[in-house]
């Protein structure tokens, strides 16, 4: 019987309803952002550091990783169409199954490991046996840069079913027990707000941290009787884990 995982992959850009990368490297602008506030809050200064992401898919956040000085990185993805439009657009990705391609990288050879919605994608089992590897592979005191779909957001589920191949969306809680389970030495959640880059995204973000977040967070007292003051309820949210 074919993986599904594998008849999927193997034309990803083309089933999904709409063309996954854009024509050009300008079309990558409106991930600018997002991708920015993680490299300026998250990254290490060290831009000789080795850096390391799985399920890259078309190379736009290494793209912007390169343009910000960083020179020693190296981006893994398992599907070809993927790699086809990385290469369409002049950015340099492997094509590789990021299971098997960590198996083979030396003990506490990585400094940085990113994995910007990939996670998701596997059973638990699988999970849990990659994270052990991340641990391994990872250098002491590296990190790991996680972005995933939010379990707790009233938003989660159109992310996490948005995917056929998607297996898991995850909490705070448990996010947290998979990687300290592992050795992990700490790891910390954040809400992926709306970034204020221009008017429209100022708007959203006000609106947000002034009137739909305070609503939800209101729902959840009148339910439960209570609620963390730091619950992330975004859709999505970014997670950062040290060894």
């Amino acid at each position: 019987m074919k993986n599904y995982r594998e008849k999927i992959y193997k034309y990803y850009s083309n089933i999904s309803g709409r063309d996954l990368a854009p024509q050009t490297i300008e079309g990558f602008k409106s991930r600018e952002p997002f991708f920015d506030k993680i490299i300026n809050e998250y990254f290490p200064k060290d831009k000789n550091i080795n850096i390391l992401e799985i399920g890259c898919g078309y190379g736009s956040f290494g793209y912007f990783i390169q343009d910000r000085g960083y020179k020693n990185y190296i981006g893994i993805d398992g599907s070809a169409s993927q790699v086809n439009e990385a290469q369409r657009l002049g950015i340099n990705i492997q094509l590789d199954d990021l299971v098997e391609y960590i198996k083979k990288l030396n003990d506490k050879s990585v400094d940085l490991l990113i994995a910007i919605d990939v996670i998701e994608h596997f059973t638990k089992e699988e999970l849990s046996d990659l994270v052990d590897d991340f641990y391994r592979v990872l250098k002491k005191g590296a990190k790991i840069i996680t972005h995933q779909p939010n379990a707790e957001s009233p938003f989660g589920n159109s992310i996490r079913y948005g995917d056929f191949t998607h297996e898991l969306a995850f909490t705070r809680s448990s996010i947290s027990q998979l990687f300290l389970s592992s050795g992990f030495e700490s790891v910390k959640s954040y809400e992926d707000k709306p970034i204020a880059h221009g008017l429209k995204s100022k708007a959203r973000r006000v609106l947000w941290d002034k009137m739909i977040r305070p609503i939800y967070k209101l729902a959840l007292i009148v339910e439960s009787g209570g609620v963390d003051k730091d619950i992330v309820l975004t859709k999505n949210f970014l997670t950062t884990i040290k060894k």
